[in-house]
């Protein structure tokens, strides 16, 4: 069985406008809705969410503005990485400055070749500028998308030299057993699953939770892996989850998950995605669903 601090997070999606801007009515209406199906916490700007497509400053006045409609600080998670630190160091000041304390870190990723040490090095200015005693950073492990990767010593490192300010990963790799050994090599850390494909598996072990894209529409779901009260209920329960997860992760994550919650709020300005990424097409988004339907998913338990 999971333990008393697992945790179901979704890398939320972030809305646009016609005009691309972000969305902040249907950005905030989101945020409540996963917190209320089930979300401990909510990421914002990671990967789902189309952050690196953003300035600092859109990430910066969206975000006051979700902590300004009164979304406590303590359900959020802001993802803070980019390819330039001064910018990683800004956001990372803004979170805090928002009373928001865990920031999704990516490594500098431009650069394919950047050595463990550079990695380091750009870790350790982050931290030393920043300068706050209850920054916690979880490391962003994403090799498909980043392809520059935290390997298991330069994260012995970064614990070693900064045990306070280091508090966990989310391991994106999407192979299990990466994440299982990264869970038993660092118990400090909180090591979150990528996917929720082998939820009730990670918690049974003692694995933290997940942090998850499709969770924008199985947050219920994967909050009741979470609360099973047996193994076998979590296994079953696990079951439906992991043939969604499998059904939607065949289409590009982010434009199929906007095009469902579309389908669901009937609210089109859902469907909006920032270049370089592209609407999912309508068609594809009606056949989609109507799988899910045959797995027992229907769009209204968004």
């Amino acid at each position: 069985m999971s333990n008393n601090h697992s945790k179901v997070m979704a890398a939320s999606l972030t809305p646009l406008n016609p005009d691309f801007s972000i969305n902040q009515r249907l950005f905030n209406q989101h945020i409540r809705r996963l917190l209320d199906h089930g979300c401990d916490e909510v990421v914002l700007f990671g990967t789902t969410g189309e952050g690196t497509s953003f300035s600092v400053a859109e990430r910066k006045a969206a975000l006051q503005a979700v902590v300004d409609a009164d979304i406590k600080p303590s359900d959020l998670v802001v993802a803070t990485g980019c390819c330039a630190l001064p910018d990683t160091i800004e956001l990372t000041r803004h979170a805090l400055t928002c009373g928001i304390h865990q920031v999704l870190v990516l490594p500098p990723f431009y650069y394919k070749t950047a050595s463990d040490q550079g990695i380091y090095d750009s870790f350790s200015q982050l931290i030393a500028q920043v300068g706050h005693p209850e920054l916690q950073i979880l490391l962003y492990h994403f090799p498909k998308m980043a392809v520059v990767k935290f390997s298991p010593e330069l994260i012995e490192r970064l614990v070693t030299s900064f045990p306070n300010q280091i508090a966990g990963i989310k391991d994106s790799s999407g192979d299990r057993q990466h994440t299982q050994m990264l869970s038993e090599r660092f118990p400090s850390l909180a090591v979150y699953a990528g996917s929720e494909m082998f939820l009730a598996d990670y918690l049974q072990e003692g694995g933290a939770g997940c942090i998850s894209a499709t969770a924008n529409i199985t947050a219920a779901l994967a909050a009741k892996v979470r609360d099973a009260q047996t193994p076998e209920q979590q296994t079953e329960i696990q079951r439906e989850l992991s043939a969604v997860r499998q059904a939607i992760e065949a289409y590009p994550l982010t434009g199929a998950l906007k095009g469902l919650l579309a389908l669901a709020s009937d609210d089109e300005q859902w469907n909006i995605v920032r270049c370089p990424l592209s609407t999912f097409p309508k068609e594809k988004i009606q056949s989609l669903a109507q799988q899910l339907s045959r797995l027992g998913f229907e769009l209204s338990a968004i």
